[in-house]
């Protein structure tokens, strides 16, 4: 007996009883295969790294400033994101963190995300899924970075350091 077409379209399979049967779980590639998205995305940003790190964004020329920056003078919560980088490669902690300390707790964070969406995707399982929760506390945690970090008296310690 045929099922009729589900709807994505595609023909199901009846149950024992005539009913609709349980899904069958997805097998997912494992080894290179499976991961590579996040071997990709490594990829990507490890190219950009290398870069930041080889072209100092100190120097005038090289990257885009800052769009923000440049009509208002308000810093954004990115702004000294590249410098931080540039000073992480060459493990300068105390650069970086005078240049965009949220970034400095960041990234270690989304470096630790990749890792682990790695090594589940190589065993053939799915990424890690973050509840809600977390990113609207971090779009919360990013907005008040971003306003904090423009406040006069908190500029020296927040704001990204003139070059």
């Amino acid at each position: 007996m045929i099922a009729p077409s589900s709807p994505s379209g595609t023909l199901g399979s009846a149950g024992p009883d005539g009913g609709p049967s349980r899904p069958v779980p997805e097998r997912r590639a494992r080894g290179p295969r499976g991961a590579a998205a996040p071997l990709a995305t490594g990829a990507a940003v490890a190219a950009a790294v290398v870069y930041v790190g080889l072209v100092d964004p100190n120097r005038p020329g090289h990257f885009l400033v800052c769009p923000l920056l440049a009509l208002t003078g308000l810093a954004c919560p990115g702004c000294g994101g590249l410098r931080a980088t540039h000073d992480l490669v060459h493990l300068d902690l105390a650069g970086a963190w005078s240049m965009n300390p949220l970034w400095v707790l960041v990234a270690p964070l989304l470096v630790g995300l990749w890792s682990v969406w790695l090594v589940r995707a190589w065993q053939g399982r799915s990424g890690p899924s973050l509840p809600p929760a977390v990113a609207w506390t971090g779009l919360v945690l990013l907005v008040a970075f971003g306003v904090l970090r423009n406040v006069p008296g908190l500029v020296e310690w927040l704001g990204p350091v003139p070059s």
